[in-house]
């Protein structure tokens, strides 16, 4: 495991002009995995995921963690769409793996990259390495599609190669139930396709390791029991689905 990661903060990804904060584990051999990993509804967010894509990154993996506008025109599809590309052009000269890359997100995020699985016509067919849902809900549009993953599942699943898909989610969350993840994941195996889910008592926030601060209305890093062991093995996830072994 790295015990050191380097973060490269507000790097321009973009014609939107949107930013993206790259965080990269020091003494890993390269090219390395990555992992572009979406944030939720909250415009502008991507400093909600830095504890755990810190956490992720030292695991093994490059993590970026873009900027992107749900309540935009398009819901952010535009975003969404400029960083996968960005990714997949720039991943090999920041000391990533171009086939080695895992798609993944939170809450809205989490939708938004299991949707690109499931129709990634508008990714230029794009398929990732693998995708991981943390906290999402997967039975109405996705951001990055416009589609609903469900749907899409039923609707494709006979004319895509499945790819392995990684499901988290908190057993104590009140803002998206675990079972839409529990419903997602049942789909999945009924179409023959590679899954698992992980659930974790925690809540919405705590999956990422923070906690919801209502003076702030922003998620913040938490060090409560529940969220360290949460975040914890969300980043776990994320290095697995990327393909690095867990360490003991």
């Amino acid at each position: 495991m790295a015990t050191e990661v380097v973060v490269r903060s507000g790097l321009g990804y973009g014609p939107s002009g949107k930013l993206l904060d790259l965080y990269q584990p020091v003494g890993v051999p390269e090219p390395a995995p990555a992992v572009l990993l979406w944030h939720g509804q909250g415009p502008d967010e991507r400093d909600v995921l830095g504890t755990v894509a810190r956490a992720a990154a030292a695991r093994g993996v490059i993590v970026l963690v873009p900027d992107w506008r749900p309540d935009a025109p398009d819901e952010g599809r535009a975003h969404l769409a400029e960083s996968a590309d960005f990714v997949r052009r720039n991943v090999a000269d920041l000391g990533g793996d171009p086939e080695r890359i895992v798609l993944a997100g939170w809450s809205r995020g989490a939708k938004a990259a299991v949707g690109v699985a499931l129709n990634p016509e508008g990714f230029d067919n794009w398929r990732p390495r693998a995708v991981v849902g943390i906290a999402g809900a997967y039975a109405t549009a996705a951001p990055s599609t416009g589609t609903v993953p469900l749907e899409d599942l039923r609707r494709n699943s006979g004319s895509l190669a499945p790819l392995p898909v990684w499901l988290v989610h908190g057993t104590t969350d009140p803002v998206v139930d675990v079972e839409r993840s529990r419903e997602l994941h049942t789909a999945l195996e009924e179409h023959g396709w590679p899954a698992s889910l992980a659930e974790v008592a925690t809540d919405h926030a705590g999956v990422i390791m923070t906690e919801f601060v209502p003076e702030r209305q922003r998620c913040l890093p938490s060090t409560a029991d529940h969220a360290v062991e949460a975040g914890s093995l969300t980043a776990d996830v994320l290095a697995r689905a990327a393909g690095i072994a867990r360490s003991e």
